[in-house]
């Protein structure tokens, strides 16, 4: 889910609608103008969209708090997020940095430079050094320590940045088209009268935009629909990353008992992939040793940083589908709880395959049946879940392992297979 927030009747998303449409990705508006209310998580969206409107972003307006907020938690989830004018500014203040008056109104169509940094980034990389662009605000920011300046002119030297490698904003309202420079003539007549012609030259201006302002959109869509799964997966765990260790502190002897079920032996190199807050590193360390390897590996920032603050070594940030491993590197892979969740079981099982060396091992499990699981959630047992022995067994076969030990029992799922030589 595409979240969008509106602060003005007609400062839609125009373009970014568009291009947000044509990547298959779901919607939902908030339109603050009319009383909706902020969501306060980022739990179920895939990328967050924050516009333009009247207000400022310094002021204390209905919304902010709850703006800024969501905005902090996209940040740390590093959901995708592209905010326009307001929600530039909005972004900005979210990341540390701070809004303030300009020294009058900017408004009119006029030419942005991209910086040196816009030639390495994913969404301006393709756009021309000098691009002519509407303007519409008077107010600016001074960007947080850490962000890159993309696009600049002498009056507005902020008019584009990343935070990031993530989360964009503009100053400029790229996202325009015939009928939005209409719309913001009609509501605001007095400023639009600072840029004669200003609607008048639209087709003009917007003939020779248009190319760059979709590509532009387009990429942050493509961008948003490529990470969408780890997105989610992000989004989830963030925010309860603090707490994760605490709610399940029982669990510790069920994954030591497990581990124990690996037969690790000292100096093996073994992998605990989707790590979380690293609950089963310390059993993993005891049966290999202070010579062997362990490794922890998630795709979640937030809850590597609780692992660490536990002591927990050595960590990883990285995909589960896409290990930073040389082939046959490991004699062995701990998983709790993933494999069912990832977008794709098949490549992912595959991946764990080639970093495992021939005769290792890989040990699925959880500390709640599945039986256990699916009441807990309200719902029936599914015959098409991949822990499902008839069909966890020949997906594993195709990986490249064998499933020499499988337990669905009513306080634990435990699955062992062996890397075989194919």
């Amino acid at each position: 889910m595409i979240q969008i927030v509106e602060h003005a009747p007609g400062e839609g998303p125009y373009a970014i609608g568009t291009a947000i449409e044509a990547a298959g990705l779901p919607v939902r508006v908030c339109r603050t103008w009319a009383g909706d209310r902020v969501p306060d998580t980022v739990d179920d969206l895939v990328g967050l969209v924050v516009l333009g409107g009247p207000t400022a972003a310094y002021a204390d307006f209905p919304g902010r708090t709850a703006e800024l907020a969501l905005l902090r938690a996209a940040l740390a989830a590093e959901v995708p997020v592209l905010g326009v004018c307001l929600g530039a500014q909005l972004l900005a203040v979210a990341a540390g940095g701070t809004a303030r008056p300009g020294t009058g109104a900017q408004v009119g169509w006029d030419a942005v430079r991209m910086t040196g940094a816009a030639h390495d980034d994913l969404l301006f990389a393709a756009v021309p050094e000098r691009l002519r662009v509407l303007h519409w605000h008077a107010d600016t920011m001074n960007l947080p320590a850490g962000a890159t300046l993309l696009a600049s002119c002498g009056r507005y030297p902020v008019q584009a940045f990343r935070v990031g490698g993530s989360a964009w904003g503009m100053q400029f309202h790229l996202e325009v088209d015939e009928a939005a420079v209409g719309v913001f003539a009609g509501a605001y007549p007095a400023e639009a009268a600072l840029a004669p012609g200003l609607v008048e030259s639209a087709p003009a201006e917007l003939a020779a935009l248009a190319r760059h302002r979709d590509g532009v959109f387009k990429r942050f869509a493509a961008f948003a629909a490529e990470r969408a799964g780890r997105t989610a997966t992000r989004a989830f765990f963030t925010r309860r990353a603090a707490t994760w260790e605490e709610r399940f502190a029982d669990d510790g002897p069920r994954y030591a008992a497990a581990v124990g079920r690996m037969e690790l032996s000292p100096g093996q190199r073994v992998l605990d992939v989707g790590c979380g807050t690293g609950r089963a590193l310390p059993a993993l360390r005891t049966r290999v040793g202070a010579e062997g390897t362990v490794l922890g590996v998630d795709v979640t920032p937030a809850m590597l940083t609780a692992a660490a603050r536990l002591g927990r070594t050595v960590l990883l940030l990285a995909d589960a589908g896409r290990l930073p491993l040389p082939t046959a590197a490991l004699d062995g892979i701990f998983s709790a709880g993933l494999v069912d969740h990832v977008p794709d079981p098949a490549p992912t099982l595959r991946e764990w395959a080639r970093v495992t060396a021939p005769g290792g091992v890989l040990l699925l499990f959880h500390p709640s049946g599945r039986t256990e699981r699916a009441a807990r959630h309200g719902r029936p047992l599914d015959p098409t879940d991949l822990l499902a022995e008839p069909n966890l067994r020949p997906a594993l076969r195709t990986a490249g392992w064998h499933l020499s030990c499988y337990e669905d029992t009513p306080h634990h799922f435990l699955a062992r297979a062996i890397r075989t030589g194919d």
